[in-house]
């Protein structure tokens, strides 16, 4: 005794339900003109990046730094180039951008990356302003000095109490 298919419609196997040589139809429609094809959103891989090519991009890596560029071009690993590229770097409610030219990012070093709306790009926060760059780097070093000493206390308390303290992005070796 043959088994149908899943595809198969009840009697469809048996003589004289169907034309001979007609295309069966299942779960999926007609199978005339070949597999069903997913959406654009459904791709998972570099491929996605093909919509994103030529526009505007901001990227924040896994360092914490934040870039801004054209993408041009890209690979099968997400590696990324971007072109006019400024790093933007925030320091309280003050930041600066620093131009990079052309950048190439490795695709495994992107934490996000989003489109930049051109129709908002001008439109900055009041509470935030641009400000030289020397002020912003110092300014930066401060807050990343008193998030390590504050860290440092955090993880001796813990310690105390057992816990096994976490490094606090320093290398350790």
């Amino acid at each position: 005794m043959e088994r149908p298919s899943n595809n198969d419609t009840p009697g469809a196997g048996q003589p004289g339900n169907q034309p001979q040589g007609a295309p069966t139809q299942g779960n999926l429609g007609p199978m005339t003109h070949g597999p069903p094809q997913l959406p654009p959103q459904m791709f998972t891989t570099a491929a996605q990046l093909l919509d994103l090519t030529d526009k505007k991009l901001v990227l924040v890596l896994r360092d914490g730094r934040k870039l801004i560029g054209v993408l041009r071009t890209w690979d099968q690993f997400a590696n990324l180039v971007l072109q006019d590229t400024i790093e933007r770097m925030y320091a309280g409610s003050l930041y600066t951008d620093i131009p990079r030219g052309v950048f190439l990012v490795r695709g495994e070093n992107v934490l996000l990356l989003g489109e930049v709306d051109l129709d908002r790009e001008d439109n900055i926060p009041s509470h935030v302003t641009k400000a030289p760059f020397k002020e912003v780097i110092e300014l930066k070093k401060k807050e990343d000095n008193e998030r390590k000493t504050g860290d440092k206390k955090r993880n001796n308390k813990l310690q105390g109490l057992g816990f096994e303290a976490e490094h606090s992005g320093e290398i350790l070796f």
